[in-house]
């Protein structure tokens, strides 16, 4: 059974930063595309930032210079570090897994999802 699973949310000031972190379990990382999705109230779900398998990263023009995602597949562990937060980066924050499960039976790669993790950036 394929489990993500985030920690690090919470309230922030503007200008301040969190660091977000997720857990995978049960998939087969090092081949796993990871990524960090948002929805903030109203809005549709969006892509933050997603990080490849060889390592290449994508962003949300909106988080450039900003966010930055990391993996590390020894420890199956996805960060998402974000710096100089905004009012508008306030959403529940997603944890993407596209890949293969760990166990049989395999049928192909598939999208997972964590529970979400609160960021809240306010005064």
């Amino acid at each position: 059974q394929v489990q993500l699973v985030e920690s690090g949310g919470g309230l922030e000031q503007p200008g301040g930063s969190l660091r977000l972190s997720c857990l995978a379990s049960g998939i087969i990382f090092s081949s796993a595309l990871m990524g960090w999705y948002r929805q903030a109230p109203g809005k549709q779900r969006e892509l933050v930032a997603r990080i490849m398998a060889d390592g290449k990263t994508n962003y949300a023009d909106s988080v450039k210079g900003r966010f930055t995602i990391a993996r590390d597949d020894r420890k199956h562990m996805v960060d998402l570090q974000m710096n100089s937060l905004k009012p508008e980066d306030s959403a529940v924050y997603y944890c993407n897994a596209f890949g293969e499960p760990a166990t049989l039976p395999r049928h192909g790669f598939e999208d997972y999802w964590g529970q979400g993790t609160q960021v809240t950036v306010s005064s």
